[in-house]
């Protein structure tokens, strides 16, 4: 099984979304994450992918997700040539003596404290998905109350790859 990033350009309309997933659904394909947002330009929404499977697996999801409606665009993010980041948020029981250390690790990894209470914090990280799943395994002594990830988000370098879509 490997893992692909899909970008793809759709219409700004209600359902897309929906109908995305529906096919990944009837046809029993592995979503990952996804991620959606409007674009630099309203009427289209950007929406990004992971995925896993085979190769047949996986070019066949490009192909079927090529073939809705309102996909304007879709291709693969490499991941030599696309920069990708995640947001996680992560509740941590710590009380006060233990605070420090992950005040520590947090620092560590360019991490922000969000939110202090008396019992624990909240901890907020940007980053490749491995970044993000070191600092958890850093926190295996603490009690991770609540963990929230947003699933990745990508572009490709550079401005070769920009999609001009005038109508």
């Amino acid at each position: 099984m490997q893992k692909k990033v899909f970008q793809l350009l759709v219409d700004n309309t209600s359902g897309v979304l929906s109908r995305i997933s529906g096919l990944f659904s009837r046809r029993g394909y592995n979503i990952e994450s996804i991620t959606a947002g409007v674009t630099a330009d309203p009427r289209f929404h950007r929406i990004t992918i992971v995925a896993t499977g085979d190769d047949q697996i996986l070019e066949q999801i490009e192909k079927q997700v090529a073939k809705l409606v309102d996909i304007r665009d879709i291709r693969e993010l490499k991941p030599d040539e696309s920069v990708y980041r995640e947001l996680a948020l992560i509740k941590v029981k710590a009380a006060a003596s233990e605070r420090q250390g992950v005040i520590s690790l947090a620092g560590i990894f360019r991490a922000n404290i969000i939110d202090v209470a008396s019992d624990s914090l909240i901890v907020e990280m940007t980053g490749d998905q491995s970044k993000i799943d070191a600092f958890l395994s850093l926190l295996e002594g603490y009690e991770i109350l609540e963990l929230a990830r947003t699933g990745i988000a990508g572009l490709c370098r550079g401005s070769e790859n920009v999609i001009h879509i005038t109508e």
